[in-house]
């Protein structure tokens, strides 16, 4: 869709009416009021903010934890890692991107109103509803980011959000605007996504049946239908909300707001419940991004079973370029840490740290979490469309050997997880394959949902959901294959226990996909583990330190961007900044 919109907006503001051919507008630039009677001009300005969806591509950003490292020296997420992050260099800004997202979203609401949608004016009024609903879901949504990447405790000790901006400014407003309160920032993201839930559908397909509400099913079906996929709709708000909610809760966050984690498991589960609960996990859901026969049935904003909201679905080989090994002709940028395979349990469900868990150090990768292997690739593993052995040890003779070449990994290991290994780089016989981002996946809301449930009700409460967060945890490791889990029986009537396995499931399960770095910052974790990695010299394997973290106290909260700050004094910046 992203590149349909860019082409859509591009075409909407450069070709103008024959009139205009002949009788130039001053200065050749459209005005508002050009909108009102022109619903694809109008629509545009709405679907900018489509095109500034943050998750629109890979950020990788978990180059800045302990998962990841990169072999790119000019990484930002490297050098923010390793001391250079600050108010004027910040690869995890939001600032910028999101407050002009907001800006179109304010314009368009302010003059929605005016426009005519459609001929017939009571399917105008329906277009009308349906895409201001659009516009209250995403600027909820960029709300959701501007809190995540620039909420803090400021000088004056309160925890804050950002300015509140509901109105489209012009060169006469006032610019100098205070950062609301990070109570009041939250309040107005659960005002906007209450009323796109009361304009929107919980999904735009083709009804068969008339909704309350609506007398005509042919007018509903063309305005609510099936050719708007993949647009803001009431579930993904609701999801939005979820999002927002379980940020509020955590522990960075809760004393600064009414939200608790009651909130974010009912705004979890009531969703989940749609789905049908528990037995709504998607069987296949570790595969979204692999399976062919799944990937190539996927076609006109269908979504699978895994997935809430995704981008487009194109042809190529981008991401397997960036990160396959050397050998199979990639650059071998983002190197799994020895931190993150640590984190995946025995096949046996027992961490490898436990006396049960049967680990054996000088064999370390086998009777491992089939998610292991699945998400990294670790020495003698193969991977490409030839089933090629990757040889990662230190005495290896390929440039997939550890810091054999600049593309080589620094830690051991490959990512495996996101590529596709039937894509051949090879420049005789280079292919490409589909592939999609998805914005929003069910298993990130379940585990939403595991986190918030244990800390409200504990681990085998269901609140009023009626499934546990022990239901969900056990449901996600049987799915990764571990249907024998002793260890999980043994700490499940155990809060705090519950709490670890439950961050470290959300660690794997989301691994590369960009959640990592926000989590450990909600959770008041520390963020300078260094980033390990294992040498393996003569078959015997050594944990070695590849990269430090460099992060201050004060680095738990973003900044604010350093020339905003300066410009506006009423613009408190975050302590320490």
């Amino acid at each position: 869709m992203k590149v349909k919109i860019v082409l859509f907006i591009s075409v909407l503001f450069v070709f103008y009416s024959c009139e205009d051919l002949t009788e130039p507008a001053i200065e050749n630039n459209r005005g508002i009021e050009d909108m009102y009677a022109e619903a694809e001009f109008a629509q545009g300005i709405l679907l900018n903010a489509y095109t500034r969806l943050p998750e629109n591509s890979w950020s990788f950003n978990d180059v800045a934890t302990d998962d990841a490292v990169s072999n790119d020296i000019s990484n930002g997420y490297l050098k923010a890692a390793t001391g250079q992050w600050t108010s004027n260099f910040n690869p995890f800004d939001q600032w910028s991107n999101s407050r002009s997202a907001i800006q179109y979203i304010n314009l368009f609401l302010a003059e929605a109103g005016k426009v005519q949608w459609a001929k017939d004016e009571k399917i105008s009024l329906l277009f009308r509803d349906r895409l201001m609903g659009e516009a209250y879901g995403l600027r909820a949504l960029y709300m959701y980011h501007l809190l995540k990447a620039h909420a803090g405790t400021a000088a004056n000790g309160q925890l804050l959000g950002v300015p509140i901006l509901l109105e489209p400014e012009t060169s006469a407003s006032n610019f100098n605007v205070a950062r609301a309160t990070f109570e009041d920032c939250m309040k107005q993201l659960y005002s906007d996504v209450e009323k796109a839930t009361k304009l929107l559908p919980l999904d735009f397909e083709d009804a068969t049946a008339l909704p309350p509400g609506y007398n005509n099913l042919s007018d509903y079906n063309r305005v609510f239908g099936q050719y708007a996929r993949q647009r803001m709709s009431s579930r993904i708000a609701q999801v939005v909300r979820a999002q927002a909610a379980l940020l509020a809760a955590s522990p960075a966050y809760s004393a600064g707001n009414t939200t608790t984690w009651e909130d974010a498991a009912k705004y979890a589960g009531q969703l989940l419940n749609l789905k049908g609960g528990v037995s709504g996990i998607a069987p296949n859901g570790l595969n979204w991004y692999s399976d062919v026969a799944e990937l190539s049935a996927l076609g006109a904003g269908v979504n699978p079973p895994e997935v809430i909201w995704r981008g487009d679905i194109g042809d190529s080989n981008n991401l397997e370029a960036d990160n396959f090994p050397p050998t199979l002709f990639g650059r071998g940028r983002i190197n799994p840490t020895q931190n993150l395979v640590d984190a995946f349990p025995m096949a046996n469900g027992y961490p490898i740290n436990h006396a049960s868990s049967n680990y054996v150090a000088a064999n370390p990768y086998e009777n491992r979490d089939p998610r292991l292997k699945k998400f990294i690739l670790v020495n003698q593993s193969t991977a490409g469309v030839s089933n090629t052995v990757i040889v990662t040890a230190s005495d290896g003779t390929t440039n997939d050997a550890l810091n054999k070449v600049g593309t080589s990994t620094r830690t051991g290991y490959y990512m495996r997880k996101l590529l596709r290994q039937d894509v051949n780089l090879n420049p005789t016989s280079i292919n490409n394959q589909r592939h999609y981002k998805p914005r929003m996946r069910y298993t990130e809301l379940y585990l939403i949902y595991a986190e918030a449930a244990n800390e409200a009700w504990g681990p085998i409460a269901t609140g009023t959901i009626g499934f546990s967060a022990y239901d969900v945890i056990k449901a996600l490791r049987v799915r990764a294959g571990i249907t024998t889990d002793p260890y999980l029986e043994s700490i499940k009537a155990d809060k705090t226990e519950m709490r670890n396995l439950i961050r470290n499931e959300r660690r794997l399960e989301l691994c590369f996909e960009g959640f990592r770095f926000w989590d450990l910052r909600r959770w008041n974790t520390p963020l300078n583990v260094a980033a390990e990695g294992d040498k393996i010299q003569g078959g015997v394997h050594q944990k070695i330190t590849v990269e430090n973290r460099v992060y201050a106290d004060y680095m738990q909260y973003g900044p604010i961007p350093y020339l905003e700050a300066l410009k506006f004094n009423a613009l408190l910046q975050n302590k320490g900044w």
